[in-house]
């Protein structure tokens, strides 16, 4: 019997925080079911006696923070780390992928050498563009040509502003017809790039974040220098790029083919028309997807890689903070045991006390999600950065922290508090009202 009774607490306690992570993992999965099911929790706040006594509970514990603001302080500050690293690796993550996938849409398609997982490892023939280019599905312009630019990838060496250490900068080169099958690629400084001479046209973004690319500048490739003598804008990854004449490039490169066709479709059906037509050809051997298609390939491996890393930062991080939550809480609880007990013997049930301390704790848990996510804003949001895309050169995007990842990080704020809170609530409660008076 005596075993039995000291085992009891430990039970129960295993038995709540068993309790608790089942609560995290659900409200993690489907956020919305627990807000439905916190509707009536505060009603009975509300509403009910023992709401009423766990709000009047509560706002005692908060006006005492002021006495023991050191403690509170690690509790808030150790939250605010976990959602700022959280919302600012997500925000670094949704950036990359949002700029990338910007570059692609269903009315496009792209063909590659069968097998390439990018234009840099692909590689056509004047003749294959040629075949594609004219295959049925592509959409024709007023003069009845195709709209269909074949490109030619290349990557020149070019210091950072920053640190002024080289990185690699994207150089494509387009056909005419480029513009018709990018329309969201615009001018917006200078002139464009003439063909048949050695003028370049930069993309905003590789102007911010690279040396040298000022209009009137030269970009040196293969000991020649080519002018820059626009800027553009589009939006998405392109403007990484700089872009220039193909056919000038492949002279000066000594290429004989492109390393991707890029089509404008009749309609977004029509892929599956043109990848039957180029499948049929004995002379090609090409993989056909909409340009959406692959560059959110693109951009899964980097995107996911940034996330796992950035959640297991936080999910370390978090697991300091709930310690830091349990000692605070412990200590509260402790420092408030006569009053506790005085509650308890004026008629105040377990409940409220249990509910209190949880309420506390979460709203302690709120104010730091609430900082880290306002910190993470102020820092990151709009923060211009560069790292190594698909073709082994330098993509530029922003941070963006959206409501989505502030709301993910304050979720994370509060199943920090809830664990932060459990076991110094049950031991709020579980404490005897003799004990607690005696203690005090």
């Amino acid at each position: 019997m005596v075993r039995s009774e000291r085992w009891a607490p430990r039970l129960r306690q295993v038995g709540v925080l068993s309790l608790g992570l089942i609560a995290a993992l659900l409200w993690i999965r489907y956020p919305l079911l627990l807000a439905v099911v916190g509707v009536p929790w505060l009603f009975w706040l509300l509403t009910t006696p023992s709401g009423r006594q766990t709000l009047a509970i509560t706002w005692v514990g908060l006006a005492t923070i002021p006495e023991r603001l050191g403690a509170t302080s690690v509790v808030v500050v150790g939250i605010a780390g976990v959602v700022g690293v959280l919302v600012a690796m997500q925000a670094m993550a949704a950036g990359f992928q949002a700029t990338v996938t910007r570059a692609g849409n269903d009315h496009t398609a792209i063909v590659l050498r069968a097998g390439a997982n990018a234009e840099l490892s692909s590689a056509f023939e004047r003749s294959a563009a040629t075949l594609i280019a004219q295959a049925p599905g592509v959409r024709r312009d007023h003069r009845d040509l195709p709209i269909a630019t074949a490109d030619l990838v290349l990557v020149a060496t070019v210091p950072r502003r920053s640190t002024g250490t080289d990185a690699n900068l994207e150089v494509r080169g387009v056909g005419p017809m480029a513009w018709a099958v990018r329309p969201q690629v615009r001018l917006v400084e200078g002139r464009a790039f003439e063909p048949g001479r050695r003028e370049l046209i930069v993309g905003r973004g590789a102007l911010q974040q690279f040396s040298g690319l000022e209009p009137g500048e030269d970009l040196p490739m293969l000991n020649q220098g080519w002018r820059i003598v626009g800027v553009f804008e589009s939006g998405d990854t392109h403007e990484s790029e700089v872009w220039g004449d193909a056919e000038t490039l492949a002279a000066a490169h000594r290429r004989n083919g492109f390393q991707s066709v890029v089509v404008a479709l009749t309609e977004p059906a029509a892929i599956e028309t043109l990848r039957a037509a180029l499948a049929a050809d004995p002379r090609l051997r090409v993989d056909v997807e909409t340009t959406r298609d692959y560059y959110t390939k693109q951009s899964e491996r980097l995107t996911a890689a940034i996330r796992i890393i950035g959640t297991g930062v936080a999910a370390i991080m978090a697991l300091g903070a709930v310690f830091g939550a349990l000692n605070t809480m412990y200590t509260a609880v402790s420092q408030r045991a006569r009053e506790i007990a005085t509650l308890r013997a004026l008629g105040f049930t377990a409940t409220p006390v249990v509910a209190s301390v949880l309420l506390e704790t979460m709203t302690l848990a709120l104010a730091g999600g609430l900082l880290g996510a306002g910190v993470a804003w102020t820092l990151f949001h709009g923060f211009t950065v560069s790292t190594l895309g698909a073709n082994f050169s330098q993509v530029v995007f922003q941070f963006q922290v959206t409501g989505e990842l502030i709301a993910r990080g304050l979720q994370w704020a509060l199943i920090i508090g809830l664990f932060g809170g459990l076991l110094p609530a049950l031991r709020a409660a579980a404490l005897p009202v003799t004990v607690a008076l005696r203690e005090s």
